[in-house]
């Protein structure tokens, strides 16, 4: 008995051991995920500075602080010379940039995310001064930062002959200005409000019309989409929620942007107009089946990346595969809709702008005996003493966009429809060419005192449609009369059967001309060299396809300050051995 109860004893012992023995070693804590070094421009207000106490500041700064709590990430901010954060990105010491303004160029350095803003850079001068537009740069000493999109801007545009003088910062550039020592300088309209305030340099500022508007965002180094992706994740989460836009408000809305004042009076002024108020209903409709569609989208994919954020590479494919079906979805209906949606509209506005401009010309005896009693006021944002040139200007410029819009419109509807016309007419290359002179007589009589017209006798027809023919020279007659300097360089029209047996229509203006880099791409999609007039670069895109279905060619041929010379070519009827055929 008593080796029995020592037995027990012993056992007793063991089994109080045994959870010890057998409690395995703690496992080791993985090692935190390194933070993501964010970085940007030191002195860039209000998207990204730093303040008084030497820390980091601004829009861009709030973005990424709430992008990073959304998506459970660390980060940390560096600002910096603009020039040594894009060094620091490209030697893999930054990760991402999250303040850069998009240009084709850059897309070979880095990848863009969506962008999150819009930025409108300007040419600043000193009060007094002429220059106005972008080719009163030519000659002129112009200031840009070092390395800025602005500077990259000027080095294309190397045919104005401008001297750059390069600076560290936006506020250098604008107190050397304000100084005196230069002619212009290119700064973002809003970083440059709040610079000359801080500065008080009231000797200087931008022109009405600014100079190019960018699309602002997030930058990676080439190849990094994994990063990218996340950042594009957080942006959708944060204007899902609502979040992004009082961020935006805070920043971002607190100077009026280039012309919403005129846009406001535009919609409120046609909002008595009873087929605006459908085309608005219809908009509303249109715009919150988008956002359903989206919402539950995005809530799907809340919920996936609170549930397998393990699994970010599947959900990043899943995302990109959504966005391309949404941009399908959106494809087919604006194409579908585009006549309406875009024209019921652009008609109200070329309804009321003869009203706003009878509305102006009456009102402008007022404020002119106002000025002269009063002195100079604040009118919408300028002083009345600007105003009253550029406001009328603006109007015209309004109107006249509104019209190339009707245009544009009608061609997009001309080449949807493209696939149901047939061409096989046999059509008389006079009559087309007397037609599209019916068309453009107005604009003939404007442009030139000296026109002639040569038409041939007895020309074989071509197979194909008159009316995409008739199209195709319009639009060479209206780049020629807009070619034109002065009514007394002359315009010629010609056609005739070359020795090859192709007909021939030749249009010979005396205008500015062309420059010979610029030849090649006259008919690249949206290439154009009249950008600053509202040129889109669609006329010559288009026109190169309808020539080309009929199997003919265009051909260009200028000297720059002598003139243009254009020749449209098309197979005779007699020397087609097929018919033609759509491509």
């Amino acid at each position: 008995m008593p080796d029995m109860s020592r037995f027990c004893k012993i056992l007793l012992i063991l089994l109080l051991l045994c959870p010890v023995l057998s409690r395995a070693e703690p496992e080791e804590p993985p090692e935190p995920e390194a933070p993501i070094i964010i970085g940007g421009d030191q002195n860039y207000p209000p998207y990204e500075f730093l303040d008084a106490d030497g820390k980091p500041a601004g829009f861009n700064v709030e973005l990424s602080r709430a992008i990073a709590e959304v998506m459970g990430m660390e980060i940390e901010i560096r600002l910096g010379p603009w020039g040594e954060m894009r060094e620091g990105l490209a030697s893999g010491s930054i990760d991402v940039l999250q303040g850069m303004a998009y240009t084709r160029e850059r897309t070979r350095e880095v990848d863009f995310s969506t962008p999150h803003a819009k930025v409108h850079q300007s040419i600043w001068i000193r009060k007094g001064s002429t220059i106005r537009r972008l080719k009163d740069l030519a000659d002129k000493d112009v200031i840009v930062m070092r390395g800025a999109v602005m500077h990259d801007f000027m080095l294309r545009h190397a045919e104005l002959k401008a001297r750059l003088h390069p600076v560290a910062t936006l506020e250098d550039a604008l107190r050397q200005l304000s100084a005196g020592g230069y002619d212009a300088a290119l700064v973002a309209k809003l970083p440059g409000e709040y610079l000359i305030q801080k500065a008080g340099l009231d000797n200087i500022m931008p022109i009405a019309r600014p100079l190019v508007a960018q699309d602002y965002g997030y930058a990676v180094k080439k190849g990094n989409l994994d990063l990218l992706a996340r950042f594009n994740e957080g942006l959708v989460l944060l204007k899902k929620s609502g979040r992004y836009r009082t961020i935006y408000e805070k920043w971002l809305g607190v100077l009026p942007r280039p012309g919403l004042s005129f846009e406001r009076a535009i919609r409120l002024g046609a909002m008595i107009v009873g087929p605006l108020l459908l085309v608005l209903i219809m908009t509303v409709f249109w715009s919150r089946m988008l956002k359903r569609q989206v919402a539950l989208r995005t809530e799907d994919l809340e919920r996936e990346v609170a549930e397998k954020r393990q699994a970010l590479h599947e959900l990043e494919v899943r995302q990109q595969q959504l966005i391309q079906a949404d941009k399908l979805s959106s494809l087919g209906v604006l194409v579908s809709g585009v006549a309406h949606e875009i024209n019921n509209p652009n008609g109200l506005i070329l309804l009321n702008l003869p009203l706003l401009k009878k509305a102006w010309d009456d009102t402008g005896p007022l404020l002119d005996e106002h000025y002269r009693q009063q002195g100079d006021f604040k009118l919408g944002w300028l002083n009345y003493s600007r105003m009253r040139e550029e406001i009328p200007q603006m109007l015209e410029e309004m109107q006249q966009g509104a019209g190339r819009i009707r245009r544009i419109v009608e061609d997009l509807k001309d080449f949807a429809r493209r696939d149901d016309a047939e061409l096989d007419d046999a059509v008389d290359l006079n009559e087309v060419a007397a037609a599209a002179l019916r068309l453009v007589d107005n604009s003939l009589k404007k442009a030139t005192d000296h026109f002639r017209a040569e038409l041939a006798n007895d020309l074989p027809p071509f197979v194909g449609n008159a009316q995409r023919i008739e199209q195709v020279v319009v639009n060479l007659l209206i780049n020629a009369c807009q070619a034109l300097t002065d009514k007394g360089q002359a315009i010629r029209l010609r056609t005739a059967l070359q020795d090859d047996g192709r007909l021939l229509l030749e249009i010979v203006d005396q205008g500015r001309g062309i420059d010979p880099e610029h030849l090649p791409k006259l008919t690249d999609p949206f290439f154009t060299t009249r950008r600053d007039h509202g040129g889109t670069g669609l006329g010559l895109s288009v026109s190169a396809g309808i020539v080309e279905e009929h199997g003919g060619q265009l051909e260009f041929a200028s000297t720059p300050g002598q003139g243009t010379r254009v020749r449209l070519l098309l197979p005779a009827k007699e020397n087609i051995d097929e018919p033609v055929e759509k491509p």
